[in-house]
């Protein structure tokens, strides 16, 4: 009996024992920073390949294109910590230096990972980033091969920037989501016509998106005319009238499937002064667009920054488009501002880029803006100028986070002249070009053109359909100048 126990209590002990040892060398064999970095950065490559392979491809499966969607953010999640991590010591370091350029945030998590060198929260960050991409990756085999099933789109260019140049980013899912809409078979045993309606903040990319759908070949061989409408467009005359005289074809197909089948897109806002728009919407005109007579399988898309479309009339779910993430507007930002250099080559001005990406709040027009200023000029100094005026341009128009304006007179003290974003609009392509004004944005912001009062100022022509111009419309305001009369001596 005491053997018995006595082998009883050894092998416990040497259980234990063993126990402890492995838990031990477990906890000595923790990947340094630096090695979780370099892992992340030969993963990240990995998923890269499977998501511009998979982009470059027609996908129609809504479970493919949910996980491509996980995928495509995790790997924006996955390079904003890498890029963060390379930044962080080059920071720290030139952090007296470039003082101006940075606003160092105790409520920004994201900031304490980029400044703060070694710290537990950015190696803690690192390894969930790390660990759940390793998660997806053995996961996707299923993906891969299923993938290359899928038809290509076309042969895209070589390098990442010059897609981006040419196509939309971020929206595949959304994009795929209105074709499958528009492809739709009619329901049996009505006339009304299907409506969709897509809702977004100004610049979120509802036009783009459209444009972009009605541009495909499917919609274009499905439709017998594409007809776009404003607001304006729809309040002149009757409606009927409107629809079959006015409006802008922007498509004709007379070998269409169906010869009277169309599709119209009513675009509300965009145009001057078109701020506040939820109160500017004509119910009883969009009620009679909704129940309107075409032929069986029309479509009608309405876009606009009020989600009051929906409640209007009888619709599809609403497709409700947001700016895009931190990490994934990061990913574009740096596309456009590095193309295809290493950041790791440009530490200092990789860490401004990336405190510029925060300051445009995921705006796409400022993304077209500024991220091409650094790339004409890769200097640390001309950068630290380009994010002064960002922030300049920030105070004093809300463009970047969506909010309404402020009153100008409280955005600056009245004592020296103050420029003003009083509004913003966009001119489309069919309009004359002439329409546009000359006077660029920029060199008001770096003051190589020194208007007076009112003026308007072309801020950016977009290079992707539906190759809007946009406009600013500003004003420089003088300060009042008070008369101060000296008082007579012995008085």
């Amino acid at each position: 009996m005491e053997a018995t126990i006595s082998a009883i209590l050894g092998e416990l002990a040497s259980r234990s024992m063993s126990f402890l040892v492995d838990k031990y060398l477990k906890r000595t064999v923790v990947p340094t920073e630096e090695e979780s970095v370099n892992s992340l950065q030969r993963l990240l490559l990995r998923v890269r390949v499977i998501v511009e392979e998979a982009e470059e491809r027609r996908i129609t499966n809504q479970a493919m294109l949910h996980q491509l969607s996980i995928l495509r953010k995790e790997m924006y999640r996955g390079y904003y910590t890498l890029d963060m991590c390379r930044c962080r010591g080059a920071a720290a370091a030139s952090n007296d230096q470039v003082s101006h350029a940075f606003t160092l945030s105790t409520a920004n998590p994201a900031k304490r990972v980029c400044f703060h060198s070694g710290s537990n929260q950015s190696v803690k960050e690192l390894q969930q980033v790390l660990s759940s991409l390793e998660a997806m990756v053995t996961d996707l085999n299923e993906f891969v091969m299923f993938l290359g099933g899928c038809p290509r789109l076309c042969r895209q260019p070589y390098s990442m920037h010059l897609i981006l140049d040419k196509s939309m980013f971020g929206r595949q899912v959304e994009m795929e989501r209105v074709i499958s809409f528009l492809l739709q078979p009619p329901s049996h045993g009505t006339q009304k016509p299907c409506v969709l309606p897509i809702i977004g903040r100004a610049r979120a990319g509802k036009s783009t998106l459209v444009e972009h759908a009605c541009n495909d070949e499917r919609v274009r061989a499905h439709f017998s005319q594409i007809v776009f409408f404003t607001q304006g467009d729809l309040e002149d005359g009757s409606l009927e009238e409107t629809l079959r005289d006015g409006g802008a074809v922007r498509y004709r197909n007379r070998k269409a499937i169906d010869a009277g089948r169309v599709l119209i897109i009513a675009e509300l806002g965009g145009g001057r002064y078109s701020k506040r728009l939820e109160e500017n919407i004509n119910e009883g005109l969009l009620g009679k667009l909704y129940n309107i007579r075409v032929a069986s399988g029309s479509k009608i898309i309405v876009t606009s920054r009020s989600d009051r479309i929906v409640s209007i009339g009888r619709t599809e779910p609403p497709l409700k488009l947001e700016f895009l993430t931190q990490e994934a507007y990061w990913y574009l930002f740096k596309v456009y501002a590095f193309g295809g250099t290493d950041l790791a080559d440009h530490p200092k001005l990789a860490s401004i880029a990336m405190d510029m990406s925060r300051e445009c709040g995921g705006c796409f027009l400022a993304a077209n803006i500024f991220p091409r200023l650094l790339r004409s000029n890769p200097c640390p100094r001309f950068g630290s100028s380009v994010l002064a005026a960002l922030k300049g341009l920030k105070r004093n128009h809300y463009l970047y986070t969506g909010a309404h304006h402020r009153e100008p007179a409280l955005c600056n003290p009245r004592v020296a002249p103050s420029f003003m974003v009083l509004d913003d609009y966009e001119i489309p392509n069919y309009v004359d070009s002439s329409a546009a004004p000359r006077l660029s944005m920029l060199d008001v912001l770096f003051g190589s053109a020194r208007p007076r009062g009112k003026f308007d100022a072309l801020a950016w022509k977009s290079q992707i359909p539906p190759h809007y111009s946009y406009i600013y419309s500003c004003e420089i305001r003088r300060p009042k100048c008070k008369i101060v009369r000296k008082k007579s001596i012995g008085r």
